[in-house]
């Protein structure tokens, strides 16, 4: 799986490129898995750096590619009075200056297609939201910046139908992209992972996949104003969406949960981090035997 990066052939589908070169979104080394993690959203720098610092001591020590993510604006909060973050100018700064200490790749949210080139020029990729996965200004705005691109699956949609998506990135240019799955919506106030997911995405798309185990446990709406969610079933779910053929893990992490300024409630204690990961990395080694 290594070197995929989802350029498409005269079929549509993915196809490797550039024998040699790894794809942003393909593991580079240990079982070709690789990790996007962060606080939901930008805080001071000395969270900032402190989770980064973490994550790239644990990139090293596992021999594991790990990109650093967070947003400078949550803009689909469920309550016009949650935090939504510092906003474009100073989030990006403080990108840059996570991205200057750690060394490591970033990844932001994008929202509207006038933000995309000003994120383009600080972060190696960009992600587009589940509820807005669909819009095609913004896909084409993020295609056009010549950046990888990974897209959240919607939560009502089809795993094969993300196909349509990422046709949208590939006619807009687009050369590299991710598809992410965070679960479908079950009724009210859950979701629920379905881990034919990952094969059916791949298949329609050619592209790498990525679980996201942090919000996968989210309760919308669970806490009044604002989302619940139950961290403790991360692990079990990151093994066996490796376990299903995920090629990457999302995990938002935080030293304190309970005093992030988003998500806490759904979020990876930090310290959690690495058995979560060396499990699923133990499982990928596992299934590729």
């Amino acid at each position: 799986m290594g070197g995929l990066d989802c350029g498409a052939d005269e079929r549509g589908h993915g196809r490797e490129m550039n024998p040699g070169r790894p794809s942003f979104f393909s593991g580079r080394r240990r079982s070709s898995l690789f990790l996007i993690a962060g606080p939901c959203v930008l805080e001071d720098d000395a969270l900032n750096f402190e989770v980064a610092d973490h994550l790239a001591e644990l990139g090293e020590r596992l021999d594991l590619p790990v990109t650093f993510k967070a947003s400078f604006d949550k803009a689909n909060r469920s309550s016009a009075s949650s935090p939504r973050g510092p906003g474009l100018e100073e989030g990006l700064a403080a990108l840059a200056r996570v991205r200057d200490r750690s060394g490591l790749p970033l990844l932001t949210d994008i929202h509207l297609p006038e933000q995309a080139a000003s994120a383009a020029a600080v972060v190696d990729a960009l992600q587009i939201p589940a509820f807005l996965c669909r819009q095609t200004d913004l896909l084409r705005a993020a295609a056009a910046t010549g950046r990888p691109v990974s897209v959240k699956k919607g939560q009502w949609m089809a795993p094969e139908d993300v196909g349509g998506v990422i046709g949208k990135l590939r006619e807009a240019g687009a050369r590299e992209m991710a598809v992410t799955e965070r679960g479908f919506a079950f009724g009210y106030g859950r979701w629920v992972v379905d881990m034919r997911s990952f094969a059916l995405m791949r298949e329609a798309t050619g592209c790498p996949t990525v679980f996201d185990a942090s919000h996968a446990v989210q309760l919308p709406g669970g806490e009044g104003s604002r989302s619940g969610g139950e961290p403790e079933h991360i692990g079990r779910l990151a093994a066996a969406a490796v376990a299903a053929g995920a090629d990457g893990l999302f995990i938002e992490v935080h030293p304190d949960p309970a005093s992030a300024l988003s998500d806490g409630s759904n979020m990876l204690p930090l310290a959690e981090l690495e058995r979560v990961v060396d499990r699923a990395l133990r499982v990928r080694e596992a299934v590729a035997v």
